[in-house]
């Protein structure tokens, strides 16, 4: 029903005053409904920042509950080295900026390569290749888009000197295994995440970059997983905590073929 609806058919009526106080209310509703659905779409937006797209999109959708399930994922850390220091010497506008624009630029090289930036934490992050859903080529994913991270961190040094800024400096380690997926928390705390013991390996292995002195490392394990489409040195085995025995990884050169999937 319509407000030029309304209008005719009480108009034909002869009731004019009825049909200017039925127009005022039909206004009044489509003001409201536009505005409401302009609300849920900034929610929505916001509620992408930090949960994945494809995650959104299945729990606003009744039909599909998104229940927990154990499945093969691969994990990415990334951390920015001695930020903190950096951040004591600026000013903390400037910092957060600095900062801002890294994880956006970091955020999109993850994304283009099918991965979900699903947590930041101070100036850390966790991005996740294959826990939304099945992907046969999330080792090599991952390691694209740590490669991509590379290049994009070379581009916003060149910024941040062009400024007179300090550069940043990360490390990445990157690891797979069986971890268990779903929506974890509770009411507003809630979150799309991964539980398991391969997620402490990766985090361990991001830490080793900093023993290695190189910025991208890959476990034995995810090297497996990997065509003959990298270059990889390996580097020695290191004892991490939780793990009696050493692990074993590899520094990412680089890429031997640009193609994805």
């Amino acid at each position: 029903m319509t407000a030029a609806w309304i209008a005719a058919a009480v108009a034909a009526a002869g009731g004019s005053a009825v049909a200017a106080y039925l127009l005022r209310r039909v206004a009044q509703l489509e003001r409201l409904l536009a505005e409401s659905k302009d609300q849920l779409e900034r929610l929505q937006r916001l509620f992408e920042r930090f949960v994945p797209r494809d995650v959104v999109d299945r729990l606003t959708d009744v039909r599909d509950e998104f229940p927990p399930q154990r499945r093969h994922v691969t994990m990415l850390f990334a951390d920015l080295r001695d930020f903190t220091a950096l951040c004591d010497r600026l000013d903390p506008a400037q910092s957060v900026a600095i900062a801002n624009g890294y994880f956006e630029r970091m955020g999109a090289a993850i994304a283009r390569h099918h991965g979900h930036l699903t947590e930041v934490v101070g100036d850390g992050l966790l991005a996740l290749f294959g826990a939304v859903e099945p992907n046969p080529w999330q080792a090599r994913d991952a390691v694209l888009a740590a490669l991509a991270m590379r290049d994009a961190l070379l581009e916003y040094n060149a910024e941040l000197r062009a400024r007179a800024l300090p550069e940043l400096r990360f490390g990445i380690g990157i690891h797979g295994g069986e971890v268990i997926c779903g929506v974890m928390g509770a009411g507003e705390f809630s979150k799309f995440g991964v539980a398991g013991d391969p997620i402490n390996v990766a985090s361990r292995i991001e830490g080793l970059t900093r023993e290695h002195r190189v910025d991208v490392l890959v476990s034995d394990e995810l090297r497996a997983a990997l065509d003959a489409g990298f270059r990889l040195r390996p580097m020695p085995p290191a004892y991490v905590k939780g793990k009696s025995e050493p692990v074993q990884t590899y520094y990412v050169e680089g890429s031997v073929a640009a193609s994805t999937h």
